[in-house]
């Protein structure tokens, strides 16, 4: 299919993979609690609905991930590697459909979209490859005569609870990973983009996956959550959203000792030093700023410029953040498209407000945009007080910068936040760069690029940002837990 299909015929093949229902034990059930209902961002309609599950509907779905557990661990890696690799093809047949529904359900520009489905994909396609590749070890011990084998098995029955900004890549970094591992998962998605999951549980299932394997539960945070958090039969929860959600989730998994994983919030910087190539800094920020409207997790935060290029950079940065395209998801040429919420379009003018009156000025934008809704003006704040981004995710088209005069101001002030996820710094010094880079106190570091994640990178942060990561080789430990054999050889 073309890339160029008009935006009714896009719309159309979104809609047509729109699921009302949930998936629980390879069937699909529509819930006894009252529907949770899904807009559409851009147009601020309504857009379908999904169950809200009861608290005994998700114990069903529960009991039946650890009853398919021991089947599931117990096959080959090759064998769930193959299946993997079903699916993965599946979702690239279905690739432009899906992109449509994220771009119905989330808002993101269509291209954007359909990146974010090849993205996603990447991780299936990834773990596919590593899922026979799961070796132990052979030990020699400090006793004579005894051999220790270490072996790596499944952790067990899975929990994952997935955000809005990215409802396809989330999942598939997360459930890809637990089914290479031999883990059986129980997903719930955001309540405001659920039907990507269920398309991608619908694919699942014809890729091959057991019944029971991979249940998508949607409803309420407080049946659902709970539910999974208070299990005994789950044995792991692997969480991406805020700090705050994630404090509490860890507290709720406590008295069962669940292993975690917490890919938390972050309020990324980005420095540009004196040396830096400038026109690759404007576009790097841009990539890293704007994409998904500036509502990801990795999106930097506040920019600090050193004051002998401020000038030049944020004149080039303006410039382009002013010809950014705003629109709606399926109209051509559009970069960035609606907000999730009107919460985060009072968020993002409460930033603005809050940066004037510290002193900062507004270069371009600065107000919700003439499409209304839920459209805001891409906008380049200079100056003010920078703790606010320090302190708080702005999650929209918002990029900050600040001046800056030593290498040691700029990582003293980009290290004073308490969360740590990603960072990002240009400069054509190779020292500076291995330096600057060991020094900032985040978990993934982008040198002289806005786009830092991909399947084999190991994705995740340190501080509040939270802990475990997601992709890459590491991705799949967390899912595994080590068992030792001893034998007595003499």
């Amino acid at each position: 299919m073309s890339e160029q299909t008009s935006p009714q015929a896009l719309a159309k093949l979104g809609a047509a993979l729109i699921i009302e229902q949930a998936l629980v034990d390879g069937r699909w059930i529509s819930g006894s609690g009252e529907p949770i209902v899904v807009e559409d961002p851009s147009e601020e309609t309504r857009l379908g609905q999904v169950p809200s599950l009861s608290g005994e509907e998700v114990e069903t779905a529960i009991a039946a991930a650890a009853r398919a557990f021991p089947d599931w661990a117990a096959r080959k890696g090759k064998a769930r590697g193959e299946i993997l690799s079903r699916w993965a093809g599946l979702v690239t047949a279905n690739e432009h459909g899906l992109a449509a529904l994220i771009s119905l359900e989330n808002g993101k520009p269509w291209k954007e979209a359909l990146g974010e489905v090849r993205y996603a994909n990447s991780f299936i396609t990834w773990f596919a490859g590593m899922a026979e590749r799961m070796d132990g070890r052979a030990i020699e011990s400090a006793k004579d005569d005894d051999l220790i084998l270490a072996f790596r098995e499944p952790v067990g029955p899975v929990a994952a609870i997935t955000p809005w900004n990215f409802p396809a890549a989330m999942i598939t970094r997360k459930v890809a990973a637990a089914f290479c591992a031999g883990c059986t998962v129980v997903l719930k998605p955001a309540s405001a983009t659920p039907f990507t999951a269920l398309a991608l549980g619908r694919l699942a299932l014809e890729a091959g996956v057991p019944e029971g394997v991979f249940s998508v539960v949607t409803g309420a945070n407080s049946q659902v959550g709970a539910r999974l958090t208070g299990s005994k039969l789950i044995r792991k929860l692997s969480f991406t959203g805020s700090t705050e959600v994630g404090r509490q989730l860890a507290a709720d998994c406590a008295p069962t000792l669940k292993r975690l994983s917490m890919e938390l919030g972050g309020a990324a910087p980005l420095i540009v030093f004196e040396d830096a190539d400038l026109d690759a800094a404007v576009e790097g920020a841009i990539a890293a700023k704007f994409r998904a409207a500036g509502q990801t997790c990795v999106c930097p935060n506040r920019l600090y410029v050193h004051q002998a290029v401020q000038e030049a950079f944020l004149e080039r940065f303006t410039a382009r953040v002013a010809g950014l395209k705003v629109g709606k998801p399926f109209e051509d040429g559009v970069e960035i498209g609606p907000l999730i919420s009107a919460k985060g379009l009072d968020k993002v003018e409460g930033h603005i407000a809050r940066t004037k009156a510290s002193g900062g000025r507004v270069l371009t934008g600065g107000g919700r945009h003439r499409l209304g809704g839920r459209f805001f003006q891409p906008t380049v704040l200079a100056g003010g007080d920078d703790r606010l981004f320090a302190a708080e995710e702005t999650f929209g088209p918002v990029a900050p910068v600040f001046g800056f005069l030593t290498e040691e101001e700029a990582l003293s002030r980009a290290n004073a936040s308490e969360f740590g996820l990603a960072a990002y710094l240009f400069t054509r010094d190779l020292d500076r760069a291995m330096r600057a880079g060991r020094a900032l106190e985040a978990g993934i570091i982008g040198v002289n690029t806005g786009v830092i994640s991909n399947a084999a990178n190991p994705f995740g942060g340190v501080k509040q940002s939270g802990y475990g990561r997601e992709g890459s080789t590491y991705g799949v430990d967390d899912y595994l837990q080590v068992k030792s054999l001893t034998l007595a050889l003499g």
